[in-house]
């Protein structure tokens, strides 16, 4: 069953793993690149000029980044939707049932295959891409660790992400039983997911308030730690809460904003933040719950298919 899984899916296989091996190859060289223009520049010293030339770089980081992003959808519409539609629009699937190999030792090596394959191929550009940025991580370079070119291609995301479009893709595929309806709906569906995963990924932290206090000094912005990522600024007030940014702004003196701001109570800052020692366990978070939403769609997918032909 594995050699025939294999064989008939065998081009979309080795066309994942040799992209895999060929892109690794190359952010290989250029994280290679990178090390020796921060070496050359005195890099990790803070007092080093390797920021200042770092624009290149980041620029192409962000561009392999976003790259990489499409890597989901693609998968979804190549490899998933066509993957049990296929079978199952030209027949193949009923001829397959009638053997003597279940209908769930075939579901379960098509699965168990191509999940294998995604996982390989994600894992290795998710470590290389990673291992790329590293050097630059923490630094006040402008590239942010929350940015999703950077956030949803290292760590288990990218192997999450992908493996819940590949399972949504073959439901669907399943479902509607023609591969190219199959195919544009799983893009459909695979653009939107993207979408709502980019608006939830800062919600995965534990947001930490920094309140500064002292109506002598109430403009003294506060400094977050190095690497963090500011969420929100207000004015905090004396009595604990907070108001707008906007508060006390039209006066035509500085001396008349100063009263606006005793007037409303205004005592300093209160600012919320994500620190970057959280980027992994806001990974791993999100990631579990792709991961259990991938096992959901496949337990569906097992039950649909043991009850009837699929």
């Amino acid at each position: 069953m594995i050699w025939l899984v294999w064989r008939q899916h065998r081009a979309a296989y080795w066309t994942l793993l040799a992209a895999t091996a060929l892109s690794v190859a190359w952010i290989i060289l250029k994280r290679a690149d990178l090390t020796d223009y921060l070496a050359a520049h005195g890099w990790p010293s803070a007092t080093g000029k390797w920021v200042d030339g770092l624009g290149p770089y980041q620029f192409e980081l962000q561009k392999v980044g976003l790259g990489l992003g499409f890597a989901p959808i693609l998968l979804g519409v190549f490899l998933a939707a066509p993957l049990l539609a296929g079978d199952l629009e030209t027949g193949t699937a009923k001829l397959i049932a009638s053997q003597s190999a279940s209908r769930i030792r075939w579901l379960c090596t098509k699965l168990g295959l191509s999940m294998l394959v995604v996982v390989l191929c994600t894992t290795a550009l998710s470590i290389a891409f990673g291992w790329w940025f590293e050097p630059i991580k923490s630094s006040d370079s402008g590239t942010s660790w929350s940015d999703g070119f950077i956030f949803d291609n290292t760590g288990p995301v990218p192997v999450a992400l992908a493996l819940f479009t590949v399972a949504a893709g073959v439901a669907i595929g399943m479902i509607l039983r023609r591969t190219l309806l199959s195919m544009v709906v799983t893009f459909v569906a695979a653009v939107i997911v993207q979408l709502l995963w980019g608006r939830a990924r800062l919600h995965l932290g534990d947001v930490i308030t920094l309140t500064t206090t002292g109506k002598d000094h109430p403009m003294v912005f506060p400094e977050v730690p190095h690497g963090a990522i500011e969420i929100d600024r207000w004015y905090a007030t004396g009595s604990g809460g907070t108001r707008g940014l906007g508060t006390c702004i039209n006066g035509a003196s500085e001396s008349i904003r100063a009263a606006c701001r005793q007037k409303a109570d205004i005592s300093g800052w209160s600012i919320d933040y994500l620190p970057i020692s959280q980027l992994h366990s806001m990974q791993w978070f999100g990631a579990s719950i792709l991961f259990v939403l991938t096992a959901l769609i496949t337990v569906f997918i097992l039950l649909r298919g043991h009850k009837r032909v699929v």
